[in-house]
């Protein structure tokens, strides 16, 4: 049976936004709540962050296995791609598909914004960012960290062979009981992260 120790590393948000002055303001905003932060200056250069290997034709996703980014949080108005364009290719990929991606602008434009909820979008904040939008992330951020551990317990049980039963459903009641309590305990203590 495979424990999964919590991790001590900071969750990591890919920020995204042409504006220099935009971009650092989203930076420290996400690191007061102590998030890991990489800023980039355009949707191209964040995909190729993410790992796509054919920038020109937006073709091969394929994550960097070094790199892990639980939430990407993007400028509307770019030049070169806009970050709904950037949206839908996250979206659109089998690989990056399920990370979170926040878009922001500074206009309030609802056709705008229910047109980013609805192409998946989590959230749409209006700028400036406030640190009560950067508290809204949370969520987001834990449910993707609580999948990636449930992701890598499920590898874990499944090389040690603790899966025997055919249809799946018998003999792991504990199992499945421990699990839901470790992600309440994670989600407490990512609510308690402290800065250094």
């Amino acid at each position: 049976m495979g424990v999964i120790s919590i991790s001590e590393t900071p969750l990591h948000v890919l920020a995204v936004d042409d504006s220099n002055i935009d971009r650092k303001l989203i930076e420290r905003l996400l690191k007061t709540f102590s998030y890991h932060v990489t800023a980039v200056d355009s949707g191209i250069k964040a995909l190729e962050f993410l790992g796509l290997q054919d920038v020109e034709n937006f073709q091969s996703f394929s994550p960097s296995p070094e790199v892990e980014v639980n939430l990407v949080i993007t400028d509307y108005c770019m030049p070169g791609m806009t970050g709904f364009e950037l949206l839908r290719k996250i979206k659109e990929s089998k690989s990056l598909k399920d990370i979170p991606v926040v878009i922001m602008s500074s206009d309030n434009i609802p056709a705008r914004i229910n047109r980013c909820l609805e192409e998946g979008a989590e959230e749409f904040f209006l700028k400036p960012v406030r640190m009560s939008d950067v508290d809204k992330l949370k969520p987001y951020l834990s449910k993707n960290e609580r999948k990636t551990t449930d992701e890598e317990e499920c590898v874990s049980n499944d090389s040690s062979g603790a899966m025997d039963d055919d249809d799946g459903g018998g003999g792991n009641d504990g199992v499945e009981a421990r699990s839901d309590e470790d992600e309440q305990i994670e989600k407490d203590q990512s609510l308690l992260i402290l800065p250094p």
